[in-house]
């Protein structure tokens, strides 16, 4: 049962590149890496539950915090270059 659970887990992971390359904007590309982080941790914690090995959790876990604070990172990050974007067209007008 485990491993259909990691299969399916590859395959939404498998999904989630599609959208990140394929995304018609920023945000959806941006939202489906941030899918694929998640994916990734409970790919981790599958895995650590089928190899009897309870440290991969903590490994899940550490990974779930950087994944959170990198998106959030990468928002800020292309919101500020919409606002100066925005701030340059003022000037024009």
């Amino acid at each position: 049962m485990l491993i259909a659970a990691v299969i399916a887990i590859l395959v939404a992971m498998v999904l989630a590149l599609a959208r990140a390359f394929l995304g018609p904007r920023l945000y959806n590309r941006i939202l489906a890496i941030n899918v694929f982080g998640t994916k990734t941790v409970l790919l981790i914690a599958v895995v650590g539950t089928i190899s009897g090995r309870p440290y991969l959790f903590e490994i899940a876990l550490l990974y779930a915090l950087v994944n959170f604070i990198t998106t959030i990172a990468v928002l800020r990050l292309t919101h500020v270059d919409e606002v100066w974007a925005g701030m340059d067209e003022g000037k024009a007008q």
